[in-house]
């Protein structure tokens, strides 16, 4: 018994640590540590990250960085060096991604940096081929921070004080995708208040007074504008509000000609974030250099969500569309790719799926990169974009390239190794209602094939409104007439099976079958039985409401078939019953009656008689939208109330 006690006590406490043990692997948060090697104000910083979990089936695992320095600069190498310019303390943070990792993120610790001497001169190398660039450290994961990078740089010949917008969490999407946790600025950069806003005057005005947020006027001069920027800053404002729920507006002095600032912007993912992870959602930054000007540019930039760090992905802007305006609408799909070899790559092919409800006749090419010309029938030795179609798919094939590998020796930047292939394509002329789902299989060389996440398209439910006409033939009533008028609501262009609601107003007159009665009366007093026959006839003027509540299935473009119950009440029902008495001598009612008495009532009532019934129906003609004609059959649970329906509908 002691021994049977000890290895039962054993075995739980095995249970217990391997149970601990999991529990503990689930909830420890991966760490990544930044280490540094000082030498004077030149750090050179390293990366200890937590051992990669890789997804099975995909590319090696590997990790990308981004630090910011503490002093307005950043990189994306994974040891960078960086030169301080003046002494301080400065926080170096450090954002590690896991690419083909199963799990998050892991997280790091900002680390403190004491700058006491100068012993490297510090040289400023302007790194901007615009004036204004939005850049981020990842695509966005629900419930993770990404940071996004603005970095403007001042055209002008002369020192400008100015402003940047950051528009984000479109109205589009019920719920907000991101939260803005933090803004690094580090050249005195004020965040004021976005909700009043002092334009400056139109190109071709001499004065012009503008309204403030706080009702003042003010009164600027015209000076020459450049033509090539945007110069109409309240309607970009405006616009852009109207799309985005969200902004943050900063204003900044006394930026020098040519000097590179970059702000940062922390941004949380909430968890609520559209889940559908081939989307395609936004942010907007607005670059005003000179606040004395309307001039300004407008960059938008597209993030693709994901639910892991894969840098081959397919993502299209078609997530809901609306089923009634699609034939305006261009589909946008993005392919992006890396090259994770030791080599450059020379040719990449993306055979890409197109659903058939897409024209590939209208497919256009927007943007790639590598950047290069579309290959012309012949072939040539320069570097081009080439593409074909099968039946089912697109065929983008970059010749004679060359994109580096990320474990190729001295590749320092990763955004190097990346390439994409941007493309819309319209609708066929003749498609339905269902989703589509598309993929990419990513070739470089002769590797094997790199399979994407599937990009998906769907329609948005949409409300079909139908009227309805028609009459009701009852077999079991005596004079039955009855007509109705009403309306349905489905959804917009079902393809298959779909639901349908209906109120029907329906009037109804009828009678019921008349009630004979015979029977024999003994009339003690004067001593002879006679025959009494009691006649009764109740009719009734109805005024009812048809509640179907039904599931419609379409054959085809042209016929339909649908079931389901149906529930009606008297709205107003106006009973007249009329009851004949009549005696006759004997036992005959051959003679005419020695007596004859007629009672007439009427009744009314209102919300009773509430009946249950089974329909079955059938429709021939638009069965989507349009006119259609239709028989419907309705079992009621009562007796003398089933009946056949004719009607004709048209759904918009």
């Amino acid at each position: 018994m002691n021994k049977r006690f000890s290895f039962l006590l054993l075995f739980l406490i095995g249970v217990y640590g391997y149970a601990q043990k999991l529990i503990a692997n689930d909830t420890v948060t991966r760490v990544a540590n930044i280490k540094n090697t000082t030498n004077g104000n030149e750090i050179l910083f390293t990366p200890e990250t937590p051992i990669l979990n890789q997804i099975a089936g995909a590319p090696k695992a590997f990790y990308t960085h981004y630090w910011e320095f503490g002093d307005g600069h950043y990189s994306t190498e994974e040891k960078p060096k960086h030169t301080y310019k003046k002494t301080g303390d400065y926080e170096v943070k450090l954002w590690a991604t896991n690419n083909y990792d199963t799990g998050k993120p892991p997280t790091t610790r900002p680390k403190k940096i004491a700058i006491s001497e100068i012993t490297t001169e510090y040289k400023d190398i302007a790194s901007m081929d615009e004036d204004f660039i939005l850049k981020r450290n990842r695509e966005p994961v629900p419930d993770e921070e990404m940071v996004i990078v603005v970095s403007y740089k001042n055209p002008k010949d002369y020192t400008t004080n100015g402003k940047l917008y950051l528009f984000y969490n479109e109205h589009q999407y019920k719920a907000n995708n991101f939260e803005l946790t933090d803004t690094r600025t580090y050249h005195k950069e004020k965040n004021i208040s976005a909700e009043g806003f002092a334009f400056t005057r139109n190109i071709d005005d001499d004065g012009t007074y503008l309204a403030s947020s706080n009702n003042k006027f003010i009164e600027t001069r015209t000076f020459s504008q450049d033509s090539t920027e945007k110069t109409n800053l309240p309607l970009t404002v405006a616009n852009s509000k109207a799309f985005y729920k969200n902004w943050s507006l900063l204003e900044f002095d006394n930026m020098q000609p040519k000097e590179e600032r970059n702000v940062f912007f922390s941004l949380k993912t909430t968890p609520e974030m559209l889940k559908d992870t081939s989307a395609i959602i936004s942010v907007r930054g607005v670059y005003v250099p000179d606040a004395n000007y309307d001039n300004h540019k407008v960059k938008d930039m597209e993030m693709e969500i994901v639910t892991s760090h894969d840098p081959n992905k397919m993502s299209s802007n078609g997530t809901f569309m609306n089923y009634r305006l699609v034939r305006f609408k261009t589909l946008k799909y993005k392919i992006k790719f890396q090259n994770n070899g030791e080599g450059p790559a020379r040719t990449i092919r993306l055979e890409t799926d197109i659903p058939e409800m897409l024209d590939k006749s209208t497919l256009n090419v927007l943007d790639m990169y590598p950047k290069c010309d579309i290959c012309p029938k012949k072939e040539v030795l320069y570097s081009c974009l080439d593409t074909t179609f099968t039946d089912s798919q697109a065929i983008f094939t970059f010749k004679n390239i060359y994109l580096s590998g990320s474990e190729q020796k001295n590749v320092k930047e990763y955004d190097s190794t990346k390439g994409f292939v941007k493309y819309s394509i319209k609708f066929a002329k003749d498609f339905h209602k269902k989703k589509t789902k598309s993929r990419t299989a990513i070739i470089f060389d002769k590797n094997d094939p790199i399979i994407t996440n599937y990009s998906t398209t769907r329609f948005l439910p949409g409300i079909s409104i139908g009227a309805k006409v028609g009459v009701n033939s009852f077999s079991d009533l005596n004079n039955s007439e009855s007509y109705f008028f009403g309306a349905t609501l489905s959804p917009y262009k079902s393809y298959r099976l779909y639901w349908q609601v209906e109120l029907m107003n329906n009037f109804h007159n009828y009678n019921t079958q008349t009630n004979v009665r015979e029977e024999f009366i003994q009339d003690g007093a004067q001593g002879f039985r006679f025959l009494q026959r009691t006649t009764t006839n109740n009719s009734f003027k109805n005024i009812d409401w048809d509640i179907p509540v039904l599931l419609r299935y379409n054959l085809n473009n042209y016929i339909g078939l649908g079931a389901g119950l149906q529930n009606t009440i008297s709205l107003s029902e106006k009973q007249e019953q009329s009851v004949l008495v009549e005696q006759f001598e004997g036992d005959l009612t051959d003679s005419p009656p020695f007596s004859t008495k007629e009672n007439t009532t009427n009744e009314t009532n209102s919300f009773n008689n509430l009946r249950t019934g089974l329909l079955f129906e059938a429709t021939a003609g638009f069965a989507r939208i349009g006119p259609s004609l239709g028989a419907r059959y309705i079992m009621n649970f009562e007796k003398d109330f089933n009946y056949w329906q004719f009607y004709a509908i048209w759904k918009f």
